[in-house]
């Protein structure tokens, strides 16, 4: 498959070379803003000739390209993503879908609009061990509780360490994507607390606990820091599920394990997913090529962010925050903001927003 990757970045780059992996993708061009980064870019996918550029529209026209890896930043994913669709691309793009809720809202609705896939990379969705923890779990019977517990201490430098609510931003949503995932449910509700710890190097919160219903009156409970120096977890995070019929952990980087009332639990191996990226890309040309609907396209995937908007919006009211009524209120804003027709017109169709991503685009098989 003929790709055109915008973004070659830090993150760009390690697509870059992911994409230079693959024997189903060939890179037929790189575009970004700074020419420069392009052409260095093209050096690491191992062909300095590749065709760069600063228009999407006009490089993939000239390559014949058949998708689109948005790679930029997230201030950038709307604008990006939505003028590769109009294209008559599919999208690859880079976690979150868009920089805010009501964005991300409106990208779905682009998807139905012109028919073409937007699945969104959460990487982290691409580990076998996470996909076992999944089959550990569902050996439990009914589920009551999921946790994770995440504590690092990295010095990133730069823009991370000037960012509000740096760890439910750019961190969390992993986790909270991988807990959608596991538990085979949606949120209903959170009440989260983030603060920054006195030793703190970052100008945002850094720490964050979260409690979450999901549907079935299932509890998550999230406790994450970015500063907590020593005895520091996995970046997958430590995971614990209780079950009536026992419970299961994962500590994050080591295969996963459960104890049914004293019965190591052995539950039916599912097939391999891939790696991280890797494994996106290539979940990512499967679905393209084939119709089906991959895991993190965009109407699944707006779950996940909406609930790290959720978690900010309680840290900052005190309060609980129902998912539903910060999905009417992005939906409200994304209709009032929206210019294009064929769009706004698939937005005002949603009777609710929740059953319009449950069920996704009605030619959802047909994606392409």
């Amino acid at each position: 498959m003929r790709v055109l990757q915008v973004g070659a970045g830090g993150m760009g780059r390690a697509w870059l070379s992911t994409v230079a992996a693959d024997p189903d993708v060939e890179l037929v061009g790189i575009v970004d803003l700074d020419l420069d980064a392009a052409r260095a870019g093209a050096a690491v996918a191992g062909d300095p000739g590749i065709p760069v550029g600063t228009d999407l529209t006009i490089l993939a026209a000239e390559t014949g390209a058949e998708a689109v890896l948005d790679i930029t930043v997230p201030v950038a994913h709307h604008p990006v993503t939505l003028q590769a669709l109009r294209a008559g691309l599919p999208v690859l793009g880079e976690k979150p879908a868009a920089q805010t809720v009501a964005e991300a809202l409106a990208l779905a609705a682009a998807a139905e609009a012109t028919g073409k896939l937007f699945m969104v990379s959460q990487s982290r969705r691409y580990n076998d061990q996470l996909v076992a923890f999944r089959q550990h779990v569902r050996s439990l019977g009914a589920v009551g509780g999921l946790s994770t517990r995440f504590a690092k201490a990295p010095h990133f430098g730069g823009f991370r360490e000037e960012m509000d609510d740096v760890l439910l931003l750019d961190m969390a949503i992993h986790a909270f994507d991988s807990a959608r995932y596991v538990l085979e449910r949606d949120p209903v509700s959170v009440y989260c607390e983030s603060w920054n710890p006195s030793w703190s190097w970052y100008r945002g919160d850094a720490a964050a606990a979260a409690v979450f219903a999901f549907e079935d009156d299932v509890r998550y409970v999230y406790d994450g820091s970015w500063c907590a120096p020593g005895a520091e977890t996995s970046w997958n995070g430590d995971w614990r599920a209780s079950g009536a019929a026992g419970t299961a952990l994962w500590d994050g980087d080591h295969d996963p394990w459960s104890d049914l009332d004293g019965t190591p639990g052995s539950p039916e191996t599912a097939p391999s997913v891939g790696n991280e990226i890797a494994g996106s890309l290539a979940s990512f040309v499967r679905a393209v090529r084939s119709g089906e609907t991959p895991d993190g396209e965009v109407h699944g995937n707006v779950m996940s962010l909406t609930m790290v908007d959720a978690a900010i919006a309680s840290a900052r009211s005190g309060h609980r925050i129902v998912i539903d009524e910060v999905l009417e209120q992005a939906h409200a804003a994304a209709l009032e903001a929206e210019r294009d027709d064929a769009i706004r017109e698939r937005l005002a169709s949603w009777e609710s927003v929740r059953g319009a991503l449950a069920t996704g685009s009605p030619d959802a098989a047909a994606l392409g």
